[in-house]
């Protein structure tokens, strides 16, 4: 292969990876509603905002619940029980950052499920916890 033609390859693929990287950032982009039909899927029964709600207040035989950090009214900023940073709404009528990332998404409900359970959450708690906080509304 040539100078010239093995250069064009080689930006040929550079400019595909871009492609590729820029639209699984876009796939990435979510809305509540779009994760919450996405969790029901999953879970193959509807969201009960009732549940959610209980499952965001109680202990569940672990130190904390979700509301230990993010408060009992997850429209105003919470506090982390062990560092004390803020934390922003949970709510996504008061913080419109909230669930619109799904690999963020899926981060943190990792993370504090395994701290809240002592395991991930299965698709209906995230899809019964998101419902309850789509309820919220200033």
């Amino acid at each position: 292969m040539n100078p010239n033609s093995l250069h064009r390859s080689r930006l040929l693929s550079c400019a595909a990876l871009a492609l590729a990287c820029s639209l699984s950032a876009a796939a990435q982009a979510a809305t509540p509603a779009e994760l919450l039909a996405g969790y029901t899927a999953k879970a193959g029964a509807p969201a009960s905002p009732e549940r959610g709600q209980q499952f965001f207040t109680n202990r569940h035989g672990h130190e904390w619940s979700c509301a230990s950090c993010h408060g009992e009214a997850p429209t105003q900023t919470g506090k982390h029980a062990a560092t004390g940073k803020p934390i922003r709404p949970m709510a996504p009528a008061f913080n419109p950052e909230r669930f619109s990332d799904a690999a963020k998404t899926e981060k943190w409900f990792r993370r504090n499920c395994n701290d809240v359970v002592g395991r991930e959450c299965t698709p209906a708690e995230k899809a019964d916890v998101l419902s309850w906080l789509m309820t919220l509304k200033p």
